[in-house]
Order: structure tokens, then sequence, then C-alpha cells
């Protein structure tokens, strides 16, 4: 495609490029692509066009900044608004995948995942963009939503490998800042709603705003709606003009729960789900009416709910002992997974290793601990991602929240903290480490270093059995 076609609708233009492709951030950037230098929060995208340059692009498009370099630069006003016309224009094909657009404060992974693989299982082609990454693309993203062009891509190139369907987590910054605009999103899914983000939208109100946006789409052609959740009538009020599908709890004719997870009467078919957790029942029952509303009939779907695996980090156990790491790290979420463990082992204490994220939703803070304190028999507070924060005051922001007579264990050093809980773990405890899932780095200022609470957890466990086999051998 010439730069000049690319451009037709937007500003004239003297130059005449083939360009191959669109791309905002300069690491990604490929031969011919033209990179969008926009202007950021606290750097523009020109401070990075050599780099841009260096990995191949054949063109700029600037929005507020005069720019000298070895590539044709050419400057449009309020760029922003034009990405998905630039997009659209370039990844045409895009708009002929089936996309299904999964929202809430928490769930969005588990319910994708789940969708994703009923889809696949039932033979449609099927892929999956979200917080764990995009399937069967060799692009990457940082963000539970890519940025629209990284989507357009995606999409695009999905059509060509002949994906039909893409199952996309929306994210509530992704709608504030029109990522899936004009997008073929033909069905939305809704999970729950809670505190989260409040460092961006403010306020509830602000944030409930943006996931309502998804339910409001012209293309949108049925919704599933959490029909459990307190803010479900303001969801189905937004969805107008659309087939809308609910979901509760109440769904299930029965309900066994045991240490594996649970033994289910649904429609006639009794069958287990594998993993802990009623919320992950919700998420169940949000993949289950989302192949309903697709038109797969309950002799289709059914049989296959029990072959569900859950995504890496969520109420994730470790094989050997009762571990588990979870993505929680919200006050709802947390407080979902310490009653999931005191409802499946009853007879256990729970130990729980949390922090939050520095530069993140202040307010959530002293509600976490609040929560937990209530909830498990012992808090070990350590760092999550501190970012450009001091630990020690997010620590403190935690402990505000925990009345003074309980007594916390405090240990910034992740590892340590992990290291110390799985050493001592007694056999009739269960350990939740949460917040960072499957995540593999932590956040220090300007310092990004390699972290995995599985792999500490795995590496925990061995150094117990050596200091086990020490101890047997001086008796």
């Amino acid at each position: 495609m010439k730069i000049t076609q690319l451009l037709a609708d937007i500003i004239d233009t003297k130059f005449d490029l083939d360009v191959s492709g669109l791309c905002l951030n300069s690491q990604q950037v490929q031969y011919g692509d033209v990179f969008v230098a926009l202007q950021g929060a606290k750097s523009h995208g020109a401070d990075y066009a050599d780099q841009a340059i260096d990995k191949g692009c054949v063109a700029i498009l600037v929005d507020s900044k005069d720019l000298e370099c070895s590539v044709p630069t050419i400057r449009i006003d309020n760029l922003t608004s034009h990405l998905s016309t630039l997009a659209n224009t370039v990844y045409a094909d895009a708009l002929k995948v089936d996309v299904i657009g999964v929202t809430g404060t928490n769930g969005k992974t588990s319910v994708s995942h789940f969708i994703a693989q009923l889809l696949t299982k039932l033979g449609v082609s099927t892929g999956l963009i979200g917080t764990l990454g995009i399937t069967q693309s060799e692009l990457s993203s940082s963000h539970t939503t890519p940025d629209i062009l990284t989507l357009y891509r995606t999409l695009s190139n999905y059509h060509q490998q002949n994906i039909k369907v893409a199952v996309l987590e929306v994210s509530s910054h992704a709608l504030a800042q029109d990522r899936i605009s004009g997008l073929n999103i033909t069905q939305a899914v809704f999970t729950n709603f809670s505190q989260d983000h409040l460092d961006y939208h403010q306020t509830l109100d602000a944030y409930k705003l943006e996931k309502l946006k998804l339910f409001q789409l012209a293309s949108v052609k049925n919704v599933v709606l959490n029909a459990d959740d307190s803010s479900h009538a303001d969801f189905d009020a937004a969805a107008k003009n659309t087939q809308n599908y609910h979901y509760s709890i109440n769904d299930f004719d029965d309900i066994k729960i045991n240490e594996h997870g649970f033994i289910t009467h649904l429609k006639g078919f009794v069958f287990e789900i594998p993993f802990l957790g009623e919320f992950n029942l919700m998420n169940v029952l949000a993949a289950y009416h989302t192949l309903k509303a697709r038109n797969f009939t309950n002799e289709q779907i059914i049989p296959l709910l029990h072959q569900l695996n859950p995504p890496p980090g969520r109420m994730q156990k470790n094989a050997q002992q009762l571990i588990w790491v979870d993505y929680a790290h919200t006050p709802d979420a947390i407080e979902k997974a310490i009653i999931t463990l005191q409802n499946h082992y009853p007879e256990h204490k729970i130990r729980v290793i949390f922090g939050c994220g520095g530069n993140r939703d202040k307010d959530k803070r002293a509600k976490m601990g609040k929560i937990t304190s209530k909830l498990a028999d012992t808090i070990i507070l350590t760092n999550d991602n501190p970012r450009d924060e001091n630990p020690q005051t997010i620590i403190n922001d935690i402990l505000s929240g925990i009345d003074d007579s309980y007594s916390v264990i405090i240990t910034e050093n992740r590892q340590i903290a992990i290291e110390n809980a799985v050493i001592t773990l007694g056999e009739e405890e269960c350990l939740l480490i949460a917040g960072k899932g499957h995540e593999t780095t932590q956040i220090f200022n300007h310092e990004t270093l390699e972290s995995n609470d599985n792999d500490m957890v795995l590496a925990a466990i061995i150094e117990a059995a050596r200091l086990k086999k020490i101890k047997n051998k001086q008796r």
C-alpha cells in the first residue's frame, strides 16, 4: 500500500512510499512499517524515532512535535483520533474476524480462556488476546488489551490464518482510550464489577461508565451478563437492541464441594469442575452461556465443561502441597480467594502472602488489609510491584486497615517471604500467594527483575525437603 493511499482521507502528502504496516511501539516495528509517534503522559513517541528507524520503519507520523530524521516525517493534528481509520485502511481483514469481548473487574482472563477452550474443542478456529498474551501470533503486548494498531494487525493475521473467532479481554483502560474502536465485536460478556483502577478513573462511577461502553457498541448483537452481581441492572440497561442472556449460580441444580473442586448438576448432566472457588463456577457459567448464545447445544457444550483448564496464576495449585498462586489484587478478589480455601479446606488454617502495586489505586490497600485480617489466620506482607513508590509506604497503607491486635509478618523481599512461608507451612495449613499470579517480573523504580511466584514456590519446596533430610540425619 502507498502512504498516499493510507493518508488519503486525512492529509495530502508528497511522499510516495510503500507501507506494509503500522506500529505504535518502536521496539515492535517491522520492516516497511509506519511508526506512529504519539504524545504520551511521560514521553513522546518521537523520542524513539531512531529505534524505529533502526528496526526498518519507512516513515513516521507525529502529532505535536517537529522532527528531523532520515525517513519522511508527516505531522497530523489530533493523530490519536485517526488511529481507527489508519488501522482499518491497512488491516481491513481485521473486521472479518468475529470478536467476543469479555470485561469485568475480575475473571476476564479465566472466562476468556474457558470460551476459547470450548470453541476450540468444538472445532472453531479461535484466537485469544488478553492478560497472558496473544495466541497464534508473533506480536506481543504488555497490556490486558493491546493498543489499537496491534489489535488490528493481530486480527488481520488471524484472518489470514483462517481463524474465525477471537476472544478479547477488554479492560476499562482500553475502553477509555478507544483501543477497540471499529472492531467487529459481536458479543459482549460481563463477569462482575468491584473496586479497581481508581488511580486512573478516580471514581467507581467513572470506572463503571467505561465498562458499560462495551455493551453499547452498535456491532454487539448479544450480551452475557452476571445476574448475581450488584451492578447487573446497569449493564443490562446499557445493552439495548441486543439479545441479553443472564447467568446465575442458581443455574446449577446441585453443587457438592470437595477438595478438588465441585460435583455439579446442570441441565440433566452430572459432572466435575476440577478447580476451586464459587467464582470459578460463575466463570464456567459465563463461558457456557456465551456458547449457548452462539447456538451451540447443551449436548455439545456441557460434556466439555469438566475438561476446562484454568489459566496460569488463577488459583493455581502446587501439585505437592496445599499452596496456591493467584492473581487476586483487588479487595473483592482476595476475599473470594481466601473464602474459597476456607470452604474447600474447613479444617485448615489459612496463610496469605500479598502486597499492593505502587503507583496504582491506593484506596484499596487498607481495604485489602482489613479483609485479609478478618479472614486469614496469618498474614505476610511483602512487595508486589513497588514501581516508583517506597515499599514501606505501601505496606504502611495496607497496615492502616489492620487492627493493631493482629500480628502481621513483614518481609519485603518477596522471594524470602515465599521461601519462609513454604518451609514453615504446617500440615493443617493452606498457603495463598496473592497478587502477581502469572507474572514473571517485579518492577522497582526503573529496574525490572525476574520474579515468578510459582518458580519460587518450587525452589522453596526443594529447600524444605533438603532441610528436612538434614534434620532427619541429625536425629
